[in-house]
């Protein structure tokens, strides 16, 4: 037989494990609502013809059938495949970089952190609004100073090159600074000792870097690496801001195109099946990229 005062300790006890699952449920709830409820409603749109306004009819995979056949469909995954290939390994670089330098003892180190990751702070569209002024081509600013030089004005958003770049720089430079935080903090996680030793054994500055940053850095960089292919893929308000999708839709990447479907023409099953194609697309590259860095495990 258990005695009171073994029972109220139990009690007790019980009690304190549940403090932590309180803390975590306000999360929980706003996750479960506004995330898990909504996809698997996107998934059941997905079978049917619901257009948001009459009522819906069951079409089953006539929508995913629509949607492997369509070449704008395919079109637009390419555009942004190929934009996700541009700023995926330059903001990793170029974060990467400027983290290590921001780590050492510097002049002004504070105010050089603050200017990076100010631009993360801004909205979107404001970022897209700001740049479309900088590169518009008739009222931009740098359109005006090249008139000024006397040279011809650039197309850079009515040419499909130009607006691409324009769009990737933007991107650079709106994102920059969140990633280099994040390795900002892996890197003050190394332990200086391990430079110390290599540097007593001779070792030069890149086989510090290659032979020590690099291998103790993986989590951090797997991680850099899955929300940056997450965020190239679903990229829509800088874009809408910057370009409106243009020109002739070489700008569109495919949250926009999913968006015109569902809330412009009013065809949210056939948006639904590109959404739920577009999750799939992203799990499989998280999957191939867990695989390759082998979730980031230090070896």
């Amino acid at each position: 037989m258990k005695t009171a005062k073994q029972l109220s300790f139990q009690t007790d006890k019980r009690k304190r494990q549940m403090v932590p699952y309180l803390f975590v449920l306000p999360n929980f709830v706003i996750f479960f609502t506004f995330i898990v409820v909504p996809a698997f409603v996107g998934l059941y749109y997905s079978f049917t013809d619901y257009d948001g306004l009459s009522e819906m009819n069951f079409v089953g995979i006539e929508n995913y059938k629509e949607v492997f056949h369509s070449s704008e469909y395919w079109n637009i995954f390419a555009n942004t495949f190929k934009y996700a290939f541009a700023v995926v390994p330059l903001i990793f670089i170029c974060s990467l970089g400027i983290a290590i330098l921001l780590i050492k003892e510097i002049k002004a180190k504070g105010f050089f952190r603050a200017i990076f990751y100010w631009p993360t702070m801004i909205s979107a569209i404001i970022v897209g609004v700001a740049w479309k002024w900088i590169f518009g081509d008739s009222f931009g600013v740098l359109n005006y100073l090249i008139e000024s030089l006397g040279f011809t004005p650039i197309k850079w958003l009515s040419d499909p090159v130009f607006a691409n770049i324009t769009v990737v720089v933007g991107t650079i430079w709106a994102r920059i600074g969140f990633f280099m935080v994040i390795f900002m903090a892996g890197l003050q996680s190394i332990p200086t000792s391990y430079y110390e030793a290599a540097q007593m054994d001779g070792a030069s500055k890149f086989k510090m870097f290659w032979s020590i940053t690099l291998p103790l850095l993986k989590p951090t960089s797997f991680l850099v690496l899955i929300l940056l292919l997450i965020e190239s893929f679903k990229q829509y308000p800088l874009v809408l801001a910057l370009t409106g999708g243009g020109p002739a839709k070489e700008t569109t990447f495919l949250v926009q195109y999913i968006y015109e479907f569902g809330f412009k023409k009013g065809e949210l099953g056939y948006a639904s099946a590109m959404s739920v194609v577009l999750f799939v697309v992203i799990v499989i590259f998280t999957v191939i990229q867990f695989k390759w860095t082998k979730g980031g495990t230090i070896d």
